[in-house]
């Protein structure tokens, strides 16, 4: 791995733990340029602004849709501290967004967070969603399992 994709996950590791420290779920995302310069950045916010698709993937393409041109977004590249559910990669294809690279896997994140029936699972991985898409986009992960897990100890359950 590419030492800047490595800092640019740990980026979003760290808007985890943001996250986390304001009351909301430990997911974090990034926008970077073709180059690799961070454009936008993104925390979960589902439980602070009492809204379930306040992902932090789809808080960062709400702000990349209305600040970024198109041709931006399919230059870019989303960094996300866990693998983008099936909402929020339906959210990054539409953006035109065709660059994902994640730390966590969703199978990874459901071991650890456990079962629990107010928390549904669509187990859904991001690669499928995209592959149902006339557009390609190109999927990275998971990487970095230890740093990212460790956002997740003691948090669900």
């Amino acid at each position: 791995m590419a030492d800047q994709t490595r800092a640019h996950l740990l980026t979003a590791i760290e808007l985890a733990a943001s996250a986390r420290a304001h009351g909301n779920h430990p997911f974090g995302a990034l926008l970077t340029d073709g180059a690799g310069g961070v454009l936008l950045t993104a925390e979960n916010t589902v439980l602070t602004d009492h809204d379930v698709t306040a992902h932090a993937e789809t808080n960062l393409v709400r702000q990349a849709s209305r600040h970024l041109a198109p041709a931006q977004l399919t230059g870019a590249t989303l960094y996300s501290s866990t693998e983008p559910c099936a909402m929020c990669a339906g959210a990054i294809y539409w953006s035109g967004i065709r660059r994902v690279v994640y730390a966590l896997a969703a199978p990874e994140l459901n071991a650890i967070a456990g079962v629990d029936p107010d928390e549904p699972v669509l187990a859904l991985p991001c690669r499928d969603v995209f592959a149902a898409g006339g557009n390609t986009v190109t999927v990275s992960g998971p990487h970095l399992y230890d740093e990212a897990a460790a956002v997740h100890t003691g948090y669900w359950g």
